[in-house]
């Protein structure tokens, strides 16, 4: 890894990310010539960050008290297993799930994007994929030029996966095949998964099936959003 020049935290919205995590932008920027140092992988990570999150969710930063637990720790078993394998790099390869249930615009996605940009001050190496429920299918449709299973190998194997919506198409063969082989390899290997889903928590498996259900149930810190949708007052 390559030393990463300074960055300007107004510029990605981190003065409040890091104020949370007790951070200053001094030690963003600390640079003693270690490319591996947690500053130097903070800079790369939230650079990194900063070209997956949409614009409307660059200065997003979790609110809920378990969603900033669940980034916690990921970054904690992160170390620990790099200290146990002695790698300069703490990467997250394992670890828990997170399940955000709620009404449509009551602030899930917006909680997803800020766990991520969470995480990515922290210091260790998180390679994320994000999608929407609608556009993985969209994705893995069998079409001409395109091998949907190296499509699929790619979510599938993803370190980190944002599924956003979940459970917001109607049910088909194709999205229950779908839903079951991501999320049971998933859940069989322990590759951290964070899912969104406007569905309530008693008609997931109606929604989703009984295997899908099941396994999220298993697999997730299941947390249960209330209020009402904040995009009608925006509009408002």
């Amino acid at each position: 890894m390559q030393i990463v020049p300074p960055i300007h935290p107004e510029q990605h919205a981190l003065e409040n990310l890091l104020a949370a995590r007790g951070l200053t932008a001094d030690w963003l920027n600390t640079s003693n010539g270690d490319p591996y140092s947690q500053p130097n992988i903070a800079r790369y990570s939230i650079i990194e960050a900063s070209k997956i999150v949409p614009f409307h969710y660059r200065a997003a930063q979790p609110s809920l008290p378990a969603v900033r637990n669940w980034v916690d720790t990921l970054a904690s078993q992160a170390l620990t297993a790099a200290a146990e394998r002695g790698s300069h790099v703490a990467s997250v390869l394992r670890g828990p799930s997170l399940l955000l249930l709620g009404v449509t615009g009551v602030g899930k996605t917006h909680e997803a994007y800020g766990a991520l940009r969470d995480l990515a001050i922290t210091g260790v190496l998180a390679n994320w994929t994000v999608t929407t429920a609608a556009d993985l299918y969209a994705a893995l449709r069998p079409r001409h030029g395109v091998d949907s299973e190296t499509e699929f190998r790619r979510y599938r194997d993803s370190r980190v996966l944002l599924v956003d919506d979940l459970g917001a198409a109607k049910p088909s063969e194709f999205t229950e095949d779908i839903n079951f082989r991501l999320i049971n390899h998933r859940y069989e290997r322990h590759l951290p998964t964070l899912v969104t889903s406007n569905v309530r928590p008693r008609e997931l498996r109606d929604r989703l099936g009984d295997r899908v259900a099941s396994r999220l149930n298993e697999m997730c810190q299941r947390i249960s959003m209330k209020g009402e949708d904040r995009r009608r007052g925006e509009a408002a």
